[in-house]
């Protein structure tokens, strides 16, 4: 069981068709996105059926191009009362970009989504969590495009992301164009080792039994959870991929069972949309939308009402 029943968690979904996942990533592949079923939206419904029941609210990081493609889902999420977030536009691994075309691609995805739902678009996840050591030049151009918060460095040692010894908490970063939050999906240390427990293939590797139990030691710090899922992973009839031994063992591993076990988690921890479980994020985001509202008005008045905190 859940020894702090009353700390609210934050829980995440990343937003992308099955064939869009960076595992499976070739340039034909990409440019044959449109041949390919779209299983977005089934996948998608099944997760706010299931978040429904619960009534539990979430944050999405939507991909632009889902978004272009499927406007109606979006209006959809955020008519359910989720929060909705950037998943940037083209799931391009930030690794592969310049910083011209990484400009170019949060500001499209950020346009997009905005528009449909009509709301100022503030967190932004990177594709396969691509934000390193060695691409951070990303974290001021996400302020200069108008993000309040990151959610894309995730603190542990991986073959194709990972920050290994980053802060793995929520914190504040002073960038050249300025201060971003930065919000890693949840690890836990063992050893010498920090362990990755934020969902996921991760979430599908451990039984969850023993995740629980990790994610249940990383509560007691005193920070809130930060786990994502993926809407294919609910999905254990999506067509196949060719891919190598290790692509095709991530993806499609125990698909079957991701359903009921996020039944479970939502039944074991109390989630909410990112900006909602972490105080100092949801205060910003209040704080440059009422900055926003007033400017607007041309009055100079306090329009930020009491936050909620996990």
């Amino acid at each position: 069981m859940n020894p702090h029943p009353a700390r609210i968690h934050a829980l995440s979904f990343d937003v992308e068709e099955h064939f869009q996942v960076a595992a499976f990533w070739s340039e034909d592949r990409r440019r044959g996105w449109d041949q390919y079923e779209s299983r977005v939206e089934r996948n998608v419904d099944k997760i706010l059926s299931l978040l429904s029941r619960q009534g539990i609210h979430a944050t999405f990081f939507v991909l632009g191009w889902v978004a272009f493609k499927h406007p109606k889902l979006v209006e959809a999420i955020a008519g359910a009362g989720h929060e909705i977030a950037s998943h940037g536009f083209g799931h391009e691994m930030i690794t592969s970009q310049q910083p011209g075309q990484f400009r170019e691609d949060v500001r499209k995805s950020k346009q997009i989504l905005e528009s449909i739902i009509g709301k100022p678009i503030h967190g932004y996840r990177a594709p396969s969590f691509t934000i390193t050591p060695r691409t951070q030049w990303a974290l001021p151009i996400l302020v200069e495009e108008g993000y309040l918060y990151d959610s894309s460095i995730f603190p542990v040692q991986h073959d194709r992301y990972g920050m290994p010894g980053a802060n793995p908490w929520c914190h504040q970063i002073e960038t050249a164009s300025g201060p971003l939050w930065e919000v890693p999906p949840s690890t836990i240390q063992m050893g010498p080792v920090r362990l990755p427990i934020a969902g996921g293939g991760y979430f599908r590797l451990y039984p969850y039994p023993i995740l629980r139990g990790l994610l249940n030691r990383a509560a007691a710090q005193g920070h809130p959870l930060v786990m994502y899922l993926h809407p294919w992973e609910l999905d254990p009839d999506q067509p196949r991929m060719e891919g190598s031994l290790v692509s095709r063992f991530r993806h499609y591993l125990n698909l079957g069972k991701t359903e009921a076990r996020l039944h479970q988690l939502v039944k074991d921890f109390r989630f909410a949309p990112l900006r909602q479980a972490v105080e100092a994020v949801g205060k910003a985001c209040a704080s440059k939308e009422a900055l926003q509202v007033d400017l607007s008005s041309g009055m100079r008045r306090c329009l930020v009402s009491e936050s909620r905190n996990g």
